[in-house]
């Protein structure tokens, strides 16, 4: 018996020795924020926030209380356009507002309802740029932003698609952000330039190469109700619209009236020569016939003056400003000439309403700045526009030639 328990000692001492001996594992893990970061470096934090001083940054702006303001989209007589959709983190108004306005325009002329990718005219805008960026051995403007034109511009060399085709949105992106991909682009320009290295095809194949990455290639073809399209035949065969149909109208004194002129500002950085220039009192009547008529447009300007509200979406000129009667080409002009009107922005003007005294204008916009009240609200990413805020402010707008035929008259 003695023999039996000293072996199964002996069997349990050599069982535990052998675990003992047995290799253990190990693996790599996420991080977990414990105890120290969750409670005490939280504790140093908010300490320190507290004792900052605390600077509250303050705009000078019109206070619009007491206004009768036509603020309800259901208020405005407005023409068909896609619901809003914004431009995200990217410089790209001028193409969101642009494609919105044809959309219109092929709903106005087929009633075909359609959605178009502004991110495929944004990738080859980018091709044009730095092509001229070569040509002009680095002097030329490549930024994110263009002019309207631009899009006609670019729709007739390289077509559009579909919006569901192509959105250039990658690795679940809701909205777009181009800075990186700008900064990328920039770069490699810069080093372009300074190695004086001009070489075309290597450039615009670098270049796709960035956007590639960043917000993916473009297709070449693609089906729509069953039928394969090119960009292209997209245009002419499906969209059917003629971008030889659209023209810009100007108005500023620095340039001849009733000529067409170059607007001389960065964003036209193939320096167009296609702007109608036409007086402002001329300017005002057909964009209000336009829009009565049926016409929409796409127009720019300046968006950031006191009388410009994002919290009541209201843009107006206040009496502190200049009244009213005294908006003239030379108000306009000195704004523009001492830089107080810049090319900021641009947008859809899609319908009109009157209120007392003044006309007001539906803005239908990408930015950010419609958008802070209630997402499901039907002023969501709308502007409300008395009409001495266009007047003084709107530089000029892109619409059909026929809304605008008793102007085109007087030019040669």
């Amino acid at each position: 018996m003695k023999k039996i328990i000293i072996t199964i000692a002996v069997f349990m001492l050599t069982a535990n020795l052998f675990a003992q001996n047995k290799s253990d594992k190990a693996e790599f893990k996420a991080y977990q924020p414990g105890f120290y970061q969750n409670f005490i470096l939280k504790d140093v934090r908010h300490v320190n926030e507290s004792l900052k001083p605390k600077e509250v940054h303050k705009h000078f702006q019109m206070v619009q209380t007491g206004y009768d303001i036509p603020n309800k989209v259901s208020d405005y007589k407005r023409e068909w356009a896609n619901p809003v959709i914004s431009q995200g983190n990217a410089g790209t108004c001028w193409c969101y507002s642009t494609v919105s306005f044809l959309e219109s325009e092929i709903y106005r002329q087929t009633k075909k309802k359609v959605k178009l990718s502004e991110i495929y005219t944004v990738y080859w805008e980018y091709v044009e740029k730095a092509k001229e960026y070569v040509r002009t051995r680095g002097t030329s403007n490549f930024s994110e932003g263009s002019e309207g034109n631009a899009v006609t511009r670019g729709w007739k060399k390289y077509g559009t698609m579909p919006y569901s085709v192509y959105t250039g949105l990658k690795n679940g992106r809701k909205y777009h952000s181009h800075a990186k991909m700008y900064d990328e682009m920039m770069s490699y320009l810069k080093s372009v330039k300074k190695a004086n290295a001009w070489n075309q095809d290597q450039v615009v194949a670098t270049i796709k190469a960035i956007m590639n990455y960043h917000i993916g290639e473009p297709p070449t073809s693609f089906k729509v109700d069953g039928k394969t399209y090119t960009p292209k035949s997209y245009l002419k065969d499906y969209l059917k619209l003629n971008p030889d149909d659209y023209v810009e109208i100007l108005s500023y004194k620095q340039e001849p009236f009733w000529q067409k002129v170059e607007y001389k500002v960065p964003d036209n950085w193939w320096h167009s020569k296609d702007y109608y220039n036409i007086p402002l009192e001329d300017f005002m009547r057909v964009l209000k016939n336009a829009i009565k008529n049926g016409y929409t447009m796409s127009i720019g300007g300046d968006v950031s003056e006191a009388g410009f509200l994002r919290s009541t979406q209201a843009a107006v000129i206040p009496s502190f400003d200049i009244p009213y009667q005294y908006i003239d080409d030379n108000a306009r002009q000195f704004r523009f000439s001492n830089g107080t009107t810049t090319d900021d922005h641009g947008m859809h003007l899609v319908g009109y309403t009157k209120r007392g005294d003044f006309e007001w204008f539906l803005i239908k916009d990408s930015s950010s700045g419609s958008r802070n009240n209630d997402p499901n609200a039907p002023e969501f990413g709308y502007y409300f526009f008395r009409e001495d805020f266009v007047k003084l402010k709107m530089m000029g707008f892109t619409v059909h030639k026929d809304a605008v035929k008793d102007i085109l008259k007087k030019f040669k």
